[in-house]
Order: C-alpha cells, then sequence, then structure tokens
C-alpha cells in the first residue's frame, strides 16, 4: 500500500507534508523540552519548597517524569483517532492539546504565591503534555511516511525527528536568553517568555496541518472498509511482539536523551559549578550535531536498513557513554562542551531512522496505535532517568560512572530491539502481511 514512484505534482505534496509534520513537532517537542530544561533551573527554586536543593531537584524531576507516565494514554487516545478517524485529525488535537498546556504553565503562579496548589497545578499542565505528546510523534511519523515512497521511507522519517534538535534550539535558546537577565528578573518573569510563546507557535502549527490532505493509504483503508473498531486489541494480538522491540528499538534516541540534557545541565550546574548559559549553550551546539546526523543517518537507513542504522546507534553510544561523562567532569567548558555535543550526537544515530524502523512493522490498518504505543510504553522509562540518574548521583557519591552506565545500559536495550526489530523472523513475517494485504485489494477491486 506504499507509494514506490511518484510525479512531481505527488512529490510536492509528499514534501509540503513533510514540512507540516517537522514544523507540528518541532513545535510539540519545543514545548516538550522546554519543560525538561526548565524543571532542572527553574521549577526546583520555583514550585517546590527550597529547604533542599537535592529534594527539591528530584521533586521537580518527578514532576517531569509525569509527562512521560501520561504519554501512553495519550498514545491509545490518538492513536485510536487516527486509526478510526484519520490520521490528520489526531495531529490536529495533539498539537493543540500541547499549545495550550505549555502556554498555561507561562501564566502559573508560584509556590510562594499559592503554596502546594503551584506544583499541582504544574503537575497537571505537565500530565496534559505528556497525553499530547504520547499521540504527536506517532501521528506526524505515520503522516509522512504513508504519503512517501517506500524506497525513500529513512530520509522522510528523518524530516520529522528534525524536530527535536531544533526544538531544543529553540526552547533551550529561548532559556538561554532570558536567562542573562539578572536573577530576581528571570525568577519572576523571565523564565515565562519561552513558555508563552507557545501560543503563537501554535496558531503556526494549526495552519500548516490543516493544509496538508490525509494519509492515502487511510483513505483506501476506508474505502476499502478496512479499518480496525479497536485497533489497540489488534496490534496487541497480531503484533505484540513486534511493538516490544520496537519499543526498546526506540528507547535510547526518546529517553536517553534526557540524561544527556536535562540531568546533564543540573548536574552541570551544581555538582560541578558550571554557569546556567555554559550548559544551555553546551545543549545548543549538541542540538546542531543532532541536525546532522539525523540527516545522515537517515540517508543511510535507505542504503542500508534502517534496523542496523538502529543497532550501530545503540552500540556506539554504549561504548560513549563513560567518555561522555568524563569529558563533562574534567571541569573546562571546552571539554565539557565536546562532551555533550558528542552524546547528542550518538544517541540521535538510532534516532534519526526509527520512524522508518517502526512503520515497517505494522500493518496499516493499525500502524498508528502500535507505533505510538510501543514508542511511548517504553518512553515511560525516559520521564523517569533524570530522577534516576539524581538517586543514583547521590548513591554514588555524587560520582558520575553510575549516570554513565545508566546510559550505556539504556543504549544496549535500542541495540537489541533494533537488532530483534530486523531479524529474518519478523521480516518474513512482514512480506506475508503485505503479501495477504496485496491479495485482499486485488479481490476487493
Amino acid at each position: 500500500m506504499a507509494t514506490t514512484e511518484i510525479s512531481p505534482e505527488r512529490r510536492r505534496e509528499v514534501n509540503k507534508v513533510a514540512v507540516s509534520a517537522f514544523a507540528g513537532t518541532a513545535m510539540e517537542w519545543y514545548d516538550y523540552i522546554l519543560y525538561g530544561t526548565a524543571s532542572a533551573i527553574v521549577f526546583t527554586k520555583l514550585f517546590f519548597p527550597a529547604d533542599d536543593i537535592a529534594v527539591a531537584t528530584l521533586l521537580s524531576f518527578a514532576t517531569f517524569a509525569a509527562g512521560f507516565v501520561a504519554r501512553p494514554v495519550g498514545a491509545l487516545i490518538f492513536g485510536h483517532i487516527g486509526d478510526r478517524i484519520g490520521r490528520r485529525a489526531a495531529v490536529v488535537g495533539s498539537i493543540t492539546l500541547m499549545g495550550l498546556s505549555t502556554g498555561i504553565i507561562g501564566m502559573l503562579p508560584t509556590y510562594e504565591a499559592i503554596g502546594v496548589s503551584a506544583a499541582i497545578a504544574l503537575l497537571l499542565m505537565r500530565l496534559f503534555q505528556g497525553i499530547s505528546a504520547g499521540g504527536e510523534w506517532g501521528g506526524a511519523m505515520v503522516l509522512v511516511l504513508e504519503h512517501a515512497p517506500k524506497s525513500r521511507q529513512g530520509i522522510y522519517s528523518a524530516i520529522p525527528q528534525l524536530g527535536s534538535p531544533v526544538a531544543t534550539l529553540l526552547s533551550t535558546g529561548a532559556l538561554t536568553i532570558v536567562s542573562t537577565l539578572p536573577d530576581e528578573a528571570f525568577f519572576s518573569w523571565g523564565w515565562r517568555i519561552p513558555f508563552l510563546l507557545a501560543f503563537p507557535f501554535l496558531a503556526i502549527g494549526l495552519y500548516l496541518r490543516y493544509r496538508v490532505e490525509e494519509s492515502p493509504v487511510f483513505k483506501e483503508l476506508q474505502s476499502k472498509q478496512e479499518v480496525v473498531k479497536v485497533p489497540i486489541f489488534s496490534a496487541i494480538r497480531h503484533t505484540g511482539g513486534r511493538m516490544i522491540l520496537g519499543g526498546m528499538a526506540a528507547l535510547l534516541g526518546g529517553s536517553g536523551f534526557f540524561i544527556v540534557t536535562t540531568f546533564m545541565i543540573s548536574y552541570g550546574v551544581q555538582e560541578l559549578g558550571y554557569e546556567r548559559q555554559t550548559m544551555l549553550s553546551a545543549t545548543l551546539w549538541g542540538a546542531l550535531v543532532q541536525i546532522c546526523v539525523i540527516i545522515i543517518s537517515g540517508r543511510v537507513a535507505d542504503r542500508i536498513g534502517a534496523w542496523k542504522v538502529c543497532a550501530a546507534g545503540g552500540l556506539i553510544s554504549a561504548l560513549l557513554a563513560l567518555p561522555v561523562f568524563w569529558l563533562v567532569d574534567t571541569g573546562n567548558v571546552v571539554l565539557a562542551t565536546i562532551g555533550i555535543m558528542i552524546g547528542m550526537g550518538s544517541l540521535t544515530i538510532p534516532y534519526g531512522p526509527i520512524g522508518s524502523l517502526l512503520s515497517g512493522l505494522f500493518p496499516a490498518k493499525y500502524r498508528y496505535s502500535a507505533m505510538a504505543v510501543s514508542y511511548n510504553v517504553f518512553g515511560i522509562i525516559g520521564g523517569f532517568l533524570p530522577i534516576l540518574s539524581q538517586s543514583i548521583l547521590l548513591a554514588t557519591g555524587h560520582q558520575s560512572y553510575g549516570v554513565g552506565l545508566l546510559l550505556a545500559g539504556v543504549a544496549l536495550i535500542t541495540m537489541v530491539g533494533a537488532l530483534g526489530a530486523g531479524s529474518k523472523a519478523v521480516r518474513r513475517r512482514r512480506e506475508k502481511e503485505d503479501a495477504e494485504e496485496a491479495a485482499l485489494i486485488a479481490a476487493e477491486a
């Protein structure tokens, strides 16, 4: 059911969908990553009791983790909408929820003003962010890949992934700019500006997404009356093992990222004494590296296969995990920046083509639900990695080797998942499913 050759007009439509997916994903991840960065340098001081900075940091990271717990809920909700009503309707709904919840965070009163209610309100908005993010990624990816020619799904799957590093540039850049304000101004009103920008970004995202057409694959499913009544049940029943492998393969890019950014920023500022701007700037350089790596890994995936790229990326990241922390631990600004760039770049290798890998694992009739749920159920782990990293840091006497080993472990899980997803047994099963689907369509034509 995938397109193999496309006309110039069709190519223009595919590119329009890809640009829309990129812009929408960038807006979504701007909101989501902004929260993660702010949880390390802002929320600790403003939304929780500050008597013990270590405890306040753990509480701040706990609200960060809550967004990941909510992501499978969003995957179920928007996956069901995407497989039953349409991919386009789902991605419009997810982007709206994300934009509103993020903008509202910028208007919340702090702990000093309303006490524990501030933390509760922050948690609620974070849960809405999580629900939105749970449906966004799978929808944007499915919409692009179901428009794209099969021979170029590696590079087209990389285009929405570019939204993440661009969002890192935008969100971290915005916080970097406002963090140059005096502390009194930054903590009273400056930090709110990047969150309030979510409102105009939402307007742009909605405009772009309303302009794209529904997936031709979903239109065909509708015309043949092959839309599944409860997609997630069918997905689990027929492809439960593949959902596990896909989630494992996606773990590093979707979750390990937050060790090298959210936790690393907190660790660098609070434990090693780096300036706040230093750690934020290092993350910006890392995002630039990510952009290059995503494009390269997507192109390579079209040549050798997405699963091979993801497996290689997991292995490389595992080998580099400890050196990344050693560089940051030197206390040297240049070496620390290089360490973060290496860490963000290596974990991005499997992140670039992961959409192509996951999309190829599942039949179209429940692809959205299967991709979204597998990605986001394992994504729960990512939400707890900063708080787990902080706990390991405390347990090891503020030594970073334990967190480095944690990052290496996450990377190896991704390698194993990618190898499983690319196994001969899985590939034979997908070929059989595609043949059965093609035969059914031919019989009904």
